[in-house]
């Protein structure tokens, strides 16, 4: 004889479980995990945060490029740069609306496994392209403070093509694993694109994505800090004749504290999080821990797609031209040629001293 209490209870306990199993996350069951994780938070916190990124950098990116090929008649080695970081967040950004789709539909991927590659692919190739663009411009400006004279030589043009050229390759190269690791599963009537790699080949994204970790992440970051430091202290020293610091050096510390709060914003809590999650999942530790990180690094995720609408805040700060021809529509007047000039050039033949030895004059060109 079955008591109806116990019965009642066995059913509700077994409505629970399945109510809890249709919510934890996809990206582990499938693959023979052995937790389970309770994630009914990122098919909100996902779709929102991406879509306020993809209408953002969409509209904030696309005004850069307009601007970069349209306005910008001139361009020096920072413009290059700029302009290819805008590349980057672009081409993350279109791919956006598929990840909303999927979130939003309780990680439901419709599309094929390549898809989901490239998606995954394009994620992490603006990640470090962005890394490694900023960390280009970080050196550009680092020579023009610091190093003055070497500048003109090593910030010519055709030097930052060839970089640029470069950090393409470069991050191409070590993405392109991605392609191979990532992968998709399925589960009853849906299908899961995951962000890591099947059991089997765990431990050698692990040992992949820590390689990533050190050379894309901690050593540009390290020699930014390093760069940014020696910049610092250059433009606080005080100017002979001038009480406070030059509009110039207030403009370069200023897109200090942005490229500083991009990579504390942005990119260095993404990296700890997922690098200890990555971890604990090799450590094979417990799941209450398991799920206390990973609940940590799907909060990241969107910290880290942010600095496709804060890398254009660069583009402002580059200089006065930049954000007039931002502000006006109006194309061009015909045969005038426009030119980003330096702004400690302008700040120099204002105070009539020569733009060549001005201490403003070692702000970089923007």
């Amino acid at each position: 004889m079955t008591c109806p209490g116990l019965q009642d209870w066995a059913m509700e306990s077994e409505s629970t479980l399945w109510n809890q199993s249709f919510n934890d996350s996809l990206d582990i069951n499938p693959l023979g995990y052995k937790c389970k994780f309770n994630e009914g938070f990122k098919y909100v916190l996902l779709p929102v945060s991406y879509g306020v990124v993809c209408v953002l950098g969409l509209c904030l990116n696309a005004l850069a490029l307009y601007i970069f090929l349209c306005r910008i008649k001139t361009w020096n080695s920072t413009t290059t740069f700029m302009f290819n970081l805008a590349i980057s967040d672009t081409l993350y950004v279109v791919s956006l609306p598929l990840l909303i789709y999927y979130y939003s539909h309780g990680d439901d991927w419709p599309f094929s496994i390549a898809l989901c590659k490239v998606v995954r692919f394009l994620f992490y190739t603006n990640l470090y392209g962005s890394i490694l663009f900023l960390l280009c411009i970080s050196i550009h400006r680092f020579l023009g403070i610091c190093y003055p004279l070497q500048s003109l030589r090593w910030g010519q043009v055709r030097y930052a093509r060839q970089v640029a050229a470069v950090v393409w390759i470069v991050v191409i190269g070590c993405q392109l694993p991605v392609l191979y690791f990532v992968t998709t599963s399925d589960r009853a009537d849906r299908v899961t694109c995951h962000d890591t790699s099947s059991p089997d080949l765990f431990d050698s994204f692990v040992a992949y994505s820590s390689a990533i970790l050190v050379l894309l992440f901690a050593l540009p970051f390290l020699i930014i800090l390093v760069c940014y430091t020696l910049m610092v202290r250059q433009l606080l020293r005080p100017t002979t004749g001038q009480a406070r610091l030059p509009r110039s050096k207030r403009k370069s510390l200023r897109m200090i504290a942005l490229v500083l709060v991009v990579f504390a914003l942005c990119f260095l809590p993404f990296h700890v999080t997922r690098t200890l999650y990555y971890t604990f999942r090799y450590l094979d530790v417990g799941c209450t821990s398991l799920n206390a990180i990973n609940i940590a690094y799907k909060v990241t995720r969107p910290l880290a797609s942010a600095n496709s609408c804060l890398d254009p805040v660069l583009y402002f700060l580059a200089g006065q031209r930049f954000v007039r021809f931002a502000r006006h529509s109006l194309p061009p007047v015909a045969g005038h040629k426009m030119v980003l000039r330096n702004p400690s050039t302008l700040d120099s033949e204002q105070t009539g001293n020569s733009p060549g030895l001005s201490e403003d004059s070692k702000d970089a060109r923007l």
